[in-house]
């Protein structure tokens, strides 16, 4: 999006249609493009609403029902926080009692809505000037908000009491970007972020996969799924942090939200014999170097070293990692494993795989599996040696 769009979009003609379509479906939009020309609607009025109807359907994964109330850009949205996670982020805030927040590279506004929304008053500072209008159209319904136009790095902090940090990790612009894989190139820099967090309470979003060694010795580090999937990690400083958390693993879904957390990275547990379970750690968990806290939980060991399945006799339910129960051992040569598969007349079959060097989407087709059964075959090691093992996904409920 340009500001010649962006001029359209924020019109009450460009605000009413966009309000007005249907649920986007690529399907469908080379006929809605037809109907809204003949309805005597420009070009580029059509090109900009109906980005909008896409980002907004693109959108629900993270705000749910919310996300029709926000415009978009197609990079910001990429980087925005889950309106679950942001939330989270916000009680921080709220129970370190800060006056007033900047948001600096604040994207659409994600993170200071959910800080608008338990009255904590922010700033939010953006320097690509169609993100910061679209940032201000979404926090305009709460007055405790305000958007500036400008960098990050140079603004002026008087009246903050505590900062909030998502450094872009791709590069500038609005569509079409690529993502930045040095620290010292994201904008604002992580020096500058952690800079800021010797003098002040500071939040700093990061990618899960941010290097573990260039985190501060004085940060609470937590990493979140949602869902399954590891979207973030956060660093926490001054009274944004808690006492005697240095590592944690936040998992959220559908359930609820769960918390594992640590002084500092657990020992791995001990390698152990197969048990009638097999624990597959969150990857939160696994990102936070906490595997040996969960296996204490479970009463369970490793399965190998240095490799994040753990084992067990009894099946113990957690939110912090997916179990399975072994039905056999099979064997872990090919050409009988697909024998194997096919005598159990095993059809339909989840692979997953640690430790080895397999393609599970090539194997599933050089396996050749007909048949009404269905399971989960893990590819691993046991003891150090690879092994199959045919299992079943246990349900909880």
């Amino acid at each position: 999006m340009d500001s010649a769009e962006l001029t359209l979009l924020l019109t009450s003609e460009g605000l009413t249609l966009l309000d007005s379509l249907p649920e986007y479906s690529a399907a469908h939009a080379v006929q809605q493009v037809a109907a809204l020309r003949k309805a005597g609607h420009s070009p580029e009025l059509v090109a900009a609403v109906l980005t909008q109807s896409r980002l907004r359907a693109k959108a629900r994964s993270k705000f749910g029902a919310f996300a029709d109330r926000l415009l978009y850009t197609q990079a910001a949205l990429e980087q925005a926080t889950r309106l679950k996670v942001a939330a989270l982020h916000a009680g921080r805030y709220r129970d370190a009692g800060v006056s007033r927040v900047a948001d600096l590279g604040c994207g659409i506004g994600a993170d200071a809505l959910a800080l608008a929304a338990l009255d904590i008053p922010v700033v939010g500072v953006e320097r690509d000037e169609v993100t910061a209008a679209l940032a201000t159209y979404n926090l305009a319904s709460f007055p405790n908000a305000e958007v500036v136009l400008g960098d990050a790095e140079r603004f002026d902090l008087a009246g903050v009491d505590a900062v909030y940090l998502d450094p872009a990790r791709r590069t500038s612009g609005t569509a079409n970007t690529t993502r930045l894989t040095r620290p010292e190139d994201y904008s604002p820099s992580v020096d500058f972020a952690f800079g800021l967090a010797e003098r002040m309470p500071t939040g700093v979003k990061l990618g899960p996969g941010f290097d573990r060694s260039l985190i501060p010795a004085a940060a609470e580090a937590q990493w979140v799924s949602v869902d399954g999937q590891v979207v973030e990690m956060g660093l926490w400083f001054g009274s944004l942090a808690r006492g005697g958390i240095r590592r944690s693993a936040l998992v959220v879904s559908d359930t609820g939200i769960a918390e594992l957390s640590a002084a500092e990275d657990s020992t791995d547990a001990e390698v152990r014999a197969l048990g009638d379970y097999v624990y597959e750690p969150d990857g939160a968990v696994i990102r936070a170097r906490l595997i040996g806290a969960l296996a204490g939980t479970l009463g369970a060991g490793m399965l190998s070293r240095d490799i994040a399945y753990l084992t067990g006799d009894e099946l113990v339910e957690t939110p912090f990692a997916s179990a399975f129960r072994v039905r056999e051992r099979l064997p872990a040569s090919e050409t009988q494993l697909k024998k194997a598969l096919r005598e159990r007349r095993i059809g339909t079959l989840e692979i997953k795989k640690r430790g080895t060097d397999v393609d599970p989407a090539a194997l599933r087709t050089r396996l050749g599996l007909k048949g009404p059964e269905s399971a989960t075959l893990i590819l691993t090691r046991v003891g150090g040696a690879h092994e199959a093992l045919l299992v079943d996904r246990v349900t909880t409920g």
